[in-house]
């Protein structure tokens, strides 16, 4: 039987549709997911919906966290500000996997504009399959916060 987690999720509009499309093969899958919003393609500021993402994985309500722009890069530096938060920025499977094996990110950061929907589900499903190594990560991992 899958453990089923919680998942936080966010985006802007460049990333409203992905999110939807990420929910809902998330739902399929028989995750929890707590969408932060946006709900709609209309113009809006990035940080509003990172930053509850953010607070939400930092504070155990979600176990991790997807966020959505159009290059990746806002919702990834906001939410960094937050202490208990590693955001990675992905493009490939590959980068997925070493940001959980290696750095054990707790956000992917997804660039829209960027990536198919299909890669975006393909790095999201390995973000959350692929277990944190440890050992001389862990040492490198403790040493991020200021």
């Amino acid at each position: 039987m899958m453990e089923v987690k919680k998942i936080a999720i966010g985006a802007d509009h460049a990333g409203f549709l992905y999110k939807t499309k990420i929910i809902a093969h998330l739902e399929s899958l028989g995750y929890q997911v707590d969408d932060k919003g946006t709900y709609s393609e209309q113009s809006v500021d990035y940080p509003d919906f990172a930053h509850p993402v953010a607070e939400a994985v930092e504070s155990g309500a979600a176990d991790l966290g997807i966020l959505i722009c159009g290059s990746g890069n806002g919702v990834a530096i906001t939410a960094n500000k937050h202490q208990g938060i590693r955001a990675a920025l992905c493009w490939t499977q590959e980068l997925a996997a070493l940001a959980r094996q290696h750095n054990d990110a707790n956000i992917i950061s997804l660039p829209a504009r960027f990536v198919s929907i299909e890669e975006a589900i393909g790095m999201v499903d390995t973000f959350l399959k692929t277990p944190f190594e440890g050992g001389r990560h862990q040492n490198r991992v403790n040493k991020i916060a200021c």
